[in-house]
């Protein structure tokens, strides 16, 4: 059985230095390896379900995400966010989207050559806009959560230990600061300040990505 993470694979390079001063979007449009990395990393997961929620096959589903991300990598500085609404992931839905259907169009042509198909109620299916990732009740939905945590993993090399234990036990946990600076030896301030510095990292690579 294919995971998730089966359309990464195939596109994850070497690590390399990672710049944090400008947005993973931005870093990915200037043929950043390790942008790319980490895009694939994020976003992967969840191309993968949205063509397997659109009712592809684990084997199809992983292909359609290889032929996704083909398009994105060639296409990608065409990405612009030019009005409010516009988002990388409607850009990435219409791209997924065209892809999920030209799979089922091909798979009709070849059904119907054999005397039948089910492809047509397959394609009526797939919704036009983008799957809403903070929804839970939509099949299509709910990986807004995993995406902000699946970017905090990508980011924790980037900071001490006591910085990122003081963040995740404030922000995740949800324990007191008073608690955590005794515990690890640090003032209340800098407790808060950890998570501060932690959470405005996040936004920073995660502008553009998730709005």
């Amino acid at each position: 059985m294919m995971s998730d993470d089966a359309c990464t694979e195939d596109w994850l390079g070497s690590d390399g230095p990672t710049s944090t001063s400008t947005s993973l979007v931005e870093r990915v449009k200037t043929q950043d390896p390790e942008a790319w990395r980490r895009l694939v990393k994020l976003y992967g997961p969840v191309v993968y379900r949205w063509c397997r929620r659109a009712g592809l096959g684990a084997d199809d589903a992983a292909d359609v995400c290889q032929d996704v991300f083909l398009a994105v990598a060639a296409n990608m500085t065409n990405f612009r966010r030019d009005r409010p609404r516009d988002s990388f992931r409607g850009w990435l839905w219409t791209i997924c989207r065209s892809k999920i259907m030209d799979h089922f169009r091909h798979g009709q042509r070849e059904a119907q050559a054999e005397g039948g198909t089910d492809a047509q109620q397959q394609l009526a299916q797939i919704p036009d806009s983008p799957p809403d990732l903070s929804s839970a009740t939509d099949s299509f939905g709910g990986d807004e959560h995993e995406l902000e945590l699946r970017s905090l993993e990508l980011l924790r090399s980037e900071f001490e230990d006591r910085t990122w234990q003081a963040f995740w036990r404030m922000a995740i946990d949800g324990h007191a600061a008073a608690e955590i600076a005794e515990d690890w030896g640090m003032t209340r301030k800098a407790v808060r300040q950890a998570k501060y510095r932690v959470l405005r990292r996040l936004r920073l690579e995660l502008d553009g990505l998730v709005e």
